[in-house]
């Protein structure tokens, strides 16, 4: 027996081909994980973590409890101290994960009277968030200043946050920064900025676009994760000491869970100094560069979202057809992920090119060169 109406749904997913299903781990080529520098799979990383607990004399398994409670190991002032440096922040706070941090944030932060413009392309976590806020929440187009300029001079709101991420997830592509900044700053609005795929990624050291663009004393708060360039698990969110002090007060998603182990840490604490000695973005640089190129050469790049991040977006309408040509691409040896609607508006399905610095040019013009036969 099950709920009509919740049932209902899960027919309606089907009957869009758009059905959501989990699959175990495959061995294919790698073109969809959000591991960028390979740093979930380094043997250096686990093992140096490992000597890390040992020497610190570390054998817990579990944190027991919350950060409030029993769970604040001694490692999470460490290890927050070490972010904050690394990313010339006043403070950071460590969340389970970028969704309990963005979820956190939005739902405490802005108030009743206050008002939240965002990107339309903002993460489901980001909305998520919002819509637990009792602030009004109004969306501008996609990376349009002008958009964003309009509602900005009609809002009689008492504080204003302005939100957007440093690289897109599913389209790749990135805002102008600068001009967002300058933009929130005349108007003493507060800016937030996820960066969850822009760490490792950009900037010196990997340490993300706001910092490369020298903008880090104008964001108001910065969302960064583990989860995917530095190949473990957790984000931090970055902002003033009042603000630290504000969420451990506040965000839910913060106070009332069990906190990350302290080997989580150590891997948090080893993947940032590893990020710092021998980040292999280089080696990534090269591989989007190479991968635009072939772009080119296969006659692809009309199909293709403009980006010089590692996530290459491929439209090809219909669910159908994307969940095909991903299904083609993977029985050839090559992980590519199909992007369904209602994921991405109904039009804009894609296939999702995740590229890394362990990706070689032989992979990445091969599954290009297959790519053709079945978009022609």
């Amino acid at each position: 027996m099950f709920p009509k109406k919740p049932l209902q749904k899960l027919e309606n997913r089907k009957a869009s081909n758009a059905l959501r299903e989990l699959k175990t781990h495959t061995y294919l080529i790698d073109f969809s994980s959000n591991d960028y520098l390979g740093f979930s799979k380094s043997e250096l990383i686990f093992n140096e973590a490992h000597k890390f607990l040992v020497g610190h004399n570390i054998t817990e398994n579990g944190a027991t409890g919350s950060r409030l409670l029993s769970g604040n190991h001694p490692l999470f002032n460490i290890v927050e101290s070490m972010i904050s440096s690394f990313h010339k922040s006043e403070s950071a706070l460590i969340f389970n994960s970028g969704y309990d941090a963005n979820v956190g944030f939005f739902s405490c932060v802005p108030q009743r009277g206050d008002i939240i413009l965002y990107d339309e392309y903002i993460h489901a976590s980001i909305r998520d968030g919002i819509s637990l806020s009792n602030a009004k929440a109004c969306k501008f187009k996609h990376n349009d200043l002008e958009s964003l300029n309009e509602m900005l001079n009609r809002l009689p709101y008492d504080n204003v946050y302005i939100i957007t991420e440093s690289v897109f997830s599913m389209d790749g592509d990135s805002p102008d920064l600068t001009a967002i900044a300058e933009i929130s700053k005349k108007n003493n609005a507060f800016l937030v900025i996820d960066e969850a795929h822009a760490i490792g990624v950009f900037g010196e050291r990997g340490a993300g676009l706001v910092q490369d663009l020298n903008l880090e004393h104008i964001v108001f708060a910065r969302i960064v994760t583990f989860g995917k360039a530095l190949g473990c698990h957790g984000a931090a969110i970055l902002g003033s000491e009042e603000l630290k002090h504000y969420l451990v007060n506040f965000a839910r998603s913060f106070i009332y869970t069990t906190a990350l182990p302290p080997h989580s840490l150590a891997t948090i604490h080893t993947a940032y100094h590893q990020l710092i000695e021998n980040s292999n973005k280089n080696k990534l640089h090269e591989n989007i560069s190479f991968f635009k190129s072939e772009m080119v050469k296969n006659k692809l790049d009309h199909t293709f979202i403009e980006s010089n991040s590692a996530i290459q977006s491929c439209i090809i309408s219909g669910n159908e057809k994307v969940k095909t040509i991903s299904k083609n691409l993977q029985d050839h040896g090559f992980d590519v992920k199909p992007i369904l609607s209602p994921t991405v508006p109904v039009g804009q399905e894609r296939l999702r090119f995740c590229l890394h610095g362990y990706n070689s040019e032989q992979e990445i013009s091969k599954v290009l060169e297959l790519l053709t036969t079945f978009v022609s």
